[in-house]
């Protein structure tokens, strides 16, 4: 009798938790699968689709844009993807090199004063930001290639500059996109 008291205890308890983990499946449910899908869809109805911008290829032969950063997909839409290269790949260290040499050339400066964004490309392959450091680093060709002085260049970087968000998250960073349509316009 003990032992079938035991057993029908032992189903007993394995019902109600097997009760207890079908809730808790369909709550995560209806939260993971429907309320927060709803939720990032509304918030994104609400925030003004001007803020997201992709980056743009620049062609490094025209000295009159500011360059992003290298894209492994090419700034294609579609191919959105970062290189699968790891950090002790010598083809990727190779084609670091490569970068190093051909911003250095462009702007006219020594290759260890290029920064690591001019030389990485970023995880989507189309982000639109540069350091700082790399859009102050590009100011005096562009300036020259558009007949405008360097403060004036200058000026417009710092439009384009964001500061951390919310005083500590990220880095700052200049939106190059926005940066050369700025520089459009000005031409008009």
């Amino acid at each position: 009798m003990n032992q079938m008291s035991n057993l029908v205890s032992t189903a007993s308890s394995v019902a109600r938790q097997s009760w207890v983990a079908v809730r808790l499946l369909l709550v995560a449910t209806v939260l993971l699968g429907v309320a927060y899908p709803v939720a990032v869809w509304g918030l994104a109805q609400v925030v003004p689709s001007h803020t997201a911008t992709i980056g743009q290829d620049f062609p490094v032969e025209d000295d009159g844009w500011f360059h992003g950063r290298p894209s492994a997909g090419g700034y294609d839409g579609l191919a959105s993807a970062p290189s699968n290269l790891g950090p002790s790949s010598p083809d990727l260290l190779a084609l670091i090199e490569e970068r190093r040499a051909a911003v250095a050339e462009v702007e006219g400066v020594d290759p260890a004063d290029v920064p690591a964004d001019a030389l990485t490309a970023s995880g989507s392959g189309l982000d639109p930001f540069v350091s700082p450091e790399y859009a102050a680093l590009q100011v005096p060709r562009v300036a020259e290639a558009r007949g405008l002085s360097v403060d004036q260049v200058e000026v417009l970087v710092a439009d384009h500059t964001s500061q951390r968000q919310l005083g500590f998250l990220g880095q700052p960073r200049v939106n190059v996109l926005l940066l050369n349509e700025a520089l459009a316009e000005r031409a008009d």
